[in-house]
């Protein structure tokens, strides 16, 4: 029995036990489970939260945007519609203080007070919603609204309002108060295709929206709750009901006087949808190409750029006559390089069908003599010649290739800068090739002239006479660094920047304000060439610019293509830079259409619309004064009698003397030329002559009639025949064309020769064939066969000139 009752306590204490056991694993069951319950909702919390904190899109609203451009003030010049059709401005960057407090009286007046949504407005709405049985009132903040509008076309439910509101919590951790708003304002819909305040503002009331009345804040303020009730023109009593409600809210809570009230309520709803202004087309049209979808803020000055508008105008209205369309403009500010004034093409762009939608300022055009300066200022600097040395004008033909002056004559010997400033053209050919294409082909380059892609030798001596297109922004570019340069000189105490030589600019940019290692051409090359351009005595090309007079300086050169297709005009001073170009954007050439005729016109006019001042300042410290031949140009020869001090570049110290000053010998008459072989030289009279070579001195006299012939030699004594007789054509080489006509026979061809000796008569010779003499013009007609010929020369007093000339076949084109 006592084993027995051992055995039952043992046995009860072994079920106690399990009993204990088994409750213990009960409850650590129930932990686990109750932890992993709260580990899920945890890590649900967690996931919940995250996908909250990145529920929000970045960017929040990805629509394209219309491109616009605004002047340097911040006026709006121009915009283009978005891609989608929609008139929607990129993000306002501050919203207009009326508009503010009408669309937060409207919409959210605690807007700057809840974190996303408003408790009140929600439980006020949907008390009023009951009341109404229907939904009267969404309780939504300007937050809220905002992500409705970024989410698009979602419905209108509960569920829908519960996402809005999380996500408007989530952006207001995102952005500032100020940010929110600043995209409400520019993605609220305004009814049509007008999307924001800003494009808003310009369709329905022509101005900006800083610009706006109360009365007309107090609409647009209205509209994005319901877009739908603008039609502009017509009566809009509920429209108008909504703003007088939100104007008379507004003088309650203080914001407007009584007197402000009544004459806000007195003004008319939109009566137009108003057109984008369009003040600079094809800038606009550059900047979309550039920034689309972008605010542009550029260097156009607005009421520049309306008068410059208003003066192509006015002028294309006298050109188009004479069936000439189209003309562009730019304006610069030359020490910073800005455009304050594109004028791309004709303002009023019409049907287009005479290419007003192009935009000529960026288009390749034929150059005409527009290049020369840049090679006259080059010469300057590597002293091939100075300011006044004389460059031969007669025929001239460089393998095969005959350059004309524009009127068709010539001037014998005229100094470089008078041939620069009358724009002739052989003169001009004669340094090219002085100076050497390739080196002029890489000077362009330098100067940033990028329609210039065509090798040197494509271009041969043509180069600076039109035979290379450039456009008008290279151009301006160029002209305004050589001003550039020269200002920076002034400022800077003599340091020009390494960026001083750029094309123009229309965005706001800061350049390097390092010293410029190598310069294109120097300060005081620019100096001479914008001095040379300052002369107005023009030659028939640019005949009538009297009539351009100003009482301002202003260093301008013109140009006109072969064909008359292009007319420039190119103008600066020490402040400005005006660029013109005239023609037919098709490349029609007219009658008359020349740089003077057409484009000068224009530039002085628009020259007339900029403030004056003072011209540049020599940079005397990078050049050097020194005497020259008054009659030459040339250094100081050792017959020279007369001099002049100019300013030369330095290199100009290593130039040639004086070539045309000769000690000639006379009798005691004056009468005759003496050699020691008829006079002994105590009877010699010695004299200091300015003397010419014979084909330079033919056409000079014309042009100089105190120019002095040397008297003939005495008859007893024997000249040297050298320089007495001079071919004029053929001169370059011996090769003569001539034509074939229609009929197959071969035409004349004009042989001339020079004389140094004006009433000589000259006895011509083809082969052993007689020709005939001619006095005064020695000019000899011939009507040779292909071949090889030589022509002998004798005048009356025994000088003798023999010259081989091959004389080839040139085809004419019938077709």
């Amino acid at each position: 029995m006592g084993g027995s009752s051992k055995m039952s306590f043992t046995s009860g204490r072994r079920c106690e036990s399990a009993t204990v056991s088994m409750a213990f694993l009960r409850h650590r069951m129930g932990l686990i489970k109750r932890h992993a319950r709260l580990g899920l909702l945890i890590v649900f919390m967690a996931a919940l939260f995250l996908f909250w904190w990145f529920c929000l899109p970045s960017p929040l609203f990805s629509d394209p945007t219309s491109t616009v451009i605004e002047s340097r003030n911040g006026e709006l010049l121009g915009a283009h519609i978005a891609t989608d059709g929609q008139w929607r401005f990129p993000k306002v960057e501050a919203v207009p203080a009326k508009y503010e407090t009408c669309v937060l009286t409207f919409e959210d007046r605690h807007y700057y007070y809840h974190p996303g949504f408003n408790p009140i407005s929600l439980v006020r709405a949907v008390i009023q919603n009951i009341r109404n049985g229907r939904v009267v009132s969404g309780g939504s903040t300007i937050t809220m609204q905002l992500i409705r509008l970024s989410r698009k076309g979602k419905d209108r439910t509960v569920w829908q309002k519960f996402i809005e509101l999380s996500m408007a919590v989530r952006a207001e951790l995102s952005y500032s108060k100020e940010e929110l708003l600043q995209m409400y304002v520019s993605h609220a819909p305004f009814g049509g295709n007008v999307v924001g305040l800003d494009a808003a503002a310009w369709r329905y009331f022509g101005r900006h929206a800083s610009d706006l009345s109360w009365a007309e804040s107090a609409t647009l303020a209205v509209l994005p709750n319901a877009p739908s009730l603008i039609y502009p023109g017509k009566r809009n009593r509920l429209l108008l009901q909504k703003r007088n409600r939100l104007l008379d809210l507004l003088y309650q809570r203080g914001q407007l006087d009584q007197t402000s009230l009544t004459l806000a309520k007195l003004e008319p709803l939109p009566q137009q949808v108003y057109a984008i202004p369009q003040t600079a087309p094809h800038l606009l049209n550059r900047v979309l190409a550039e920034h689309r979808g972008e605010r542009v803020q550029t260097t156009i000055d607005l009421p520049l750029q309306r008068n410059v508008n208003g003066a192509v105008r006015q002028h294309l209205d006298r050109l188009r006559a004479n069936e000439i369309h189209n003309a562009a403009v730019l304006v610069m500010n030359v020490e910073k390089g800005e455009v304050l004034s594109y004028v791309g093409n004709s303002p009023d762009r019409g049907d287009g069908r005479h290419g007003e939608q192009v935009d000529v300022i960026v288009s390749p055009r034929s150059s005409g003599s527009i290049l020369k300066p840049f090679l006259y200022a080059a010469m300057q600097d590597d002293g091939l010649i100075l300011p006044q040395t004389l460059i031969p004008d007669i025929p001239t033909q460089i393998g095969g290739f005959s350059p004309q002056n524009f009127n068709l004559q010539f001037e014998g010997a005229v100094p470089a800068s008078m041939a620069l400033s009358k724009s002739l053209n052989i003169p001009a050919v004669r340094m090219l090739r002085d100076f050497g294409v390739d080196r002029f082909y890489e000077l362009l380059k330098k100067l940033r002239f990028s329609t210039i892609r065509q090798s040197a030798n494509h271009y041969g001596l043509s180069l600076i006479l039109g035979g290379a297109e450039v456009s008008l922004w290279d151009l301006a570019g160029a002209y305004s660094s050589l001003a550039r340069i020269l200002v920076h000189y002034e400022q800077n105490d003599g340091v020009i920047l390494k960026d001083d030589f750029r094309g123009p600019d229309y965005l706001f940019k800061v350049y390097s304000s390092e010293e410029i290692v190598e310069k294109p051409i120097s300060e005081g090359a620019a100096w001479l060439a914008f001095e040379a351009l300052l002369k107005v005595n023009r030659p028939d090309e640019e005949s009538g610019w009297e009539s351009f007079a100003s009482s301002r300086k202003v260093a301008w050169k013109t140009g006109t293509s072969f064909g008359f297709r292009d007319g420039w005009a190119v103008g600066v001073d020490r402040n400005y830079l005006v660029a013109v170009w005239c023609g037919n954007a098709d490349g029609e050439g007219r009658p008359g259409l020349t740089g003077t005729s057409a484009a000068a016109p224009l530039m002085f006019d628009v020259f007339n619309l900029l403030p004056g001042g003072h011209w540049f300042t020599q940079p005397v410290d990078e050049m050097v004064q020194i005497p020259v031949c008054r009659e030459s140009g040339c250094r100081m020869g050792a017959y020279c009698e007369q001099a002049d001090t100019i300013w030369v570049m330095p290199k100009g110290l290593n130039t040639a003397a004086c070539p045309y000053h000769h000690l000639v010998h006379l009798d005691s008459t004056g009468r005759w030329q003496v050699t020691s072989n008829c006079l002994s030289v105590g009877e010699m009279t010695h004299l200091s002559r300015f003397v010419l070579p014979p084909v330079m001195a033919w056409y000079y006299k014309r042009r100089n009639p105190f120019y002095k012939l040397l008297p003939p030699f005495m008859p007893s004594c024997s000249p040297d025949t050298q320089g007495v007789m001079e071919m004029i054509y053929p001169r370059e080489n011996n090769q003569v064309l001539v034509p074939v006509q229609l009929d197959g026979t071969f035409g004349n061809v004009i042989l001339e020769v020079a004389h140094s000796s004006a009433d000589a008569i000259v006895y011509w010779h083809l082969g052993d064939t007689y020709l005939g003499p001619t006095i005064g013009k020695h000019q000899m007609p011939v009507n040779p066969e292909p071949g090889d010929y030589i022509v002998s020369l004798v005048d009356d007093r025994g000088n003798t000139l023999d010259k081989k000339i091959t004389v080839v076949e040139k085809k004419i084109n019938t077709q």
